[in-house]
Order: structure tokens, then C-alpha cells, then sequence
């Protein structure tokens, strides 16, 4: 809980550092407190589950899901597999999120079960990084995998800067078809458009009741500002929060930043965890 509130951040970055780019690396020393890397991760490069685990109990974080991401063109692999170690550790305040992506496994639907039957709370795909559009019908047996268990898709919708990256993949009109397509499928827009589409996901987010605009890598401040064209309190209501840890100061930090938003009570609870309890499989607090 952080100051009377649910906290869930719903995207949350804990590879092993020695499978990803320099880049990666770069981002999160340059955007994350000073230090971190060197003592949350051991001097092989794996995360510690205890030390992990104490800093998201001290910044009030109750569940907090954990990425991975198969993008070797961009910023490398985070293995599904490498999260498991701190799903174990504390498996009510830690779990992961699943990722594919189309060029690398086959077939696509058997990995992403496989993933799923390990407690994943939802599917994460980057376009953006791996190079592929999400509307390709090789991705059409994940979809179906998804809506017939209930499960979340989580899109990157946002630029990015990491050399390899595709960023006209970003684009959430690509999702149009798999919205029309799978209506019963809740679909998570990670970094809400940031760069060029933050009209488009909100429009997106306000006009389907199963999309949702997860604030991960946006500033909690200047949100008024990329949302200027949109009532603020009606678009917040379709907010997850979500930070991109560990390339930001501080979870409680913008947690609270959000809160500081002039929102109403209820909005602020439902987007600072209420929203994620009721979208992603399977958590609770």
C-alpha cells in the first residue's frame, strides 16, 4: 500500500544483465537512481529476489509484473525463464508477464502457453523492438490463445530510442483490426502513444471499453499536457499505472506525482492499482 492505495506497477524490468545490449544498460544507469545495477543484481548479472523484493515493499509496490522481451535486433533478450526466480521468492507480490515474438519462436501459440501455464499475468509484444506489426496473422493463434483464458494483451505503443528500434510499428491504429477482430480481448497500451499517438491511444482508450492507457515512461507531470485534448478525469479512469523500472527515480515517486494530479480520490485509487486488479489474470493483494 503507499499512502492508503493499492499499489501495482504493471511494468517492471528485472533481466539478466548480461543477455542485453549496452543500450539497455545505458537507460537504466543514466534514468534509474545511481547504484542500483550494482547492488540489486549480483556480480553475475542476476537479479537478487531478496534485495528486489525489499525495495518494492519499501516503496509500497504490492504487485509489481515483470517483463521480458525477445528482441535481439534492439535491446536483447530478457528470458521468460530468468523471471522465475523472483516469482518464487515472493509469488503475491511478483509476477510475469509472457512475450513473444513471430520471427523467433514457432510455433507461437505452444510458447506462449507454456509461458501462461507459469503464472503469467498477461502477454506483452514489442513491435517496436522486434520488428513486426501486430496485426500480422501469424499473430492471430495468440490471440486466440489469449481471449479464450481470460488473458491481457500489453502492446509497446510509444517511441523509443534504443538503436534496431522500428518505431512506425508503434502506431495504435495497427491494432484496429485485432480490436475488431477479438472483441473480448482487453488490450493494454504501454507508454499511452508517447512520441506521436498520444491522441490516437486515448481516442482508442475512450471510444473501446477493452482499452486501457498504461503510463510507463511518461512523467506523471506533463500528462495534462500529452492528454491536453481530452478530459483529463474521464481519460484517467482507463489509466494503469506502470513506471518502466528501472530506468525512473523512484515507484513511490510517481506514484505519488499521479495522485498529486488533481484527479478524484476514486479515479486516483482505480488508477494507481484498481484497474490492473481488474484487467490482468490473476492478481490480487
Amino acid at each position: 500500500m503507499l499512502d492508503g492505495n493499492v499499489l501495482v506497477d504493471a511494468h517492471v524490468h528485472v533481466p539478466v544483465l548480461g543477455t542485453l545490449r549496452p543500450a539497455w544498460l545505458d537507460w537504466a544507469r543514466d534514468f534509474g537512481p545511481a547504484g542500483q545495477l550494482e547492488t540489486l543484481w549480483d556480480i553475475a548479472g542476476r537479479p537478487r529476489p531478496e534485495r528486489l523484493d525489499a525495495v518494492f515493499e519499501e516503496q509500497g509496490v504490492d504487485v509489481a509484473l515483470l517483463f521480458c522481451e525477445y528482441s535481439p535486433k534492439a535491446t536483447g533478450l530478457q528470458i521468460f525463464d530468468d523471471l522465475l526466480p523472483l516469482v518464487e521468492h515472493n509469488p503475491r507480490r511478483f509476477r510475469p508477464v509472457a512475450n513473444v515474438n513471430p520471427h523467433l519462436h514457432f510455433p507461437i501459440a505452444d510458447e506462449l502457453e507454456r509461458q501462461l501455464d507459469h503464472g503469467a499475468a498477461a502477454l506483452k509484444l514489442h513491435p517496436v523492438h522486434g520488428g513486426f506489426r501486430c496485426d500480422d496473422r501469424a499473430l492471430y493463434p495468440v490471440y486466440d490463445v489469449l481471449a479464450g483464458r481470460g488473458v491481457p494483451l500489453v502492446v509497446h505503443c510509444g517511441t523509443s530510442s534504443f538503436p534496431g528500434s522500428m518505431n512506425e510499428l508503434a502506431d495504435p491504429q495497427l491494432l484496429l483490426s485485432v480490436l475488431r477482430d477479438f472483441p473480448t480481448l482487453d488490450v493494454v497500451l504501454a507508454h499511452g502513444g508517447r512520441g506521436w499517438w498520444y491522441d490516437a491511444a486515448a481516442f482508442l482508450a475512450l471510444s473501446n471499453e477493452r482499452v486501457w492507457i498504461e503510463l510507463s515512461g511518461l512523467p506523471p507531470k506533463r500528462l495534462p499536457e500529452y492528454y491536453a485534448r481530452f478530459d483529463l478525469a474521464r481519460l484517467a479512469r482507463k489509466w494503469i499505472f506502470g513506471t518502466d523500472w528501472p530506468g525512473v527515480p523512484g515507484t513511490a515517486q510517481n506514484a505519488r506525482a499521479v495522485a498529486g494530479l488533481g484527479l478524484p480520490d476514486e479515479v486516483v485509487a482505480a488508477v494507481l492499482g484498481g484497474n490492473a486488479l481488474s484487467v490482468y489474470a490473476g492478481i490480487e493483494v
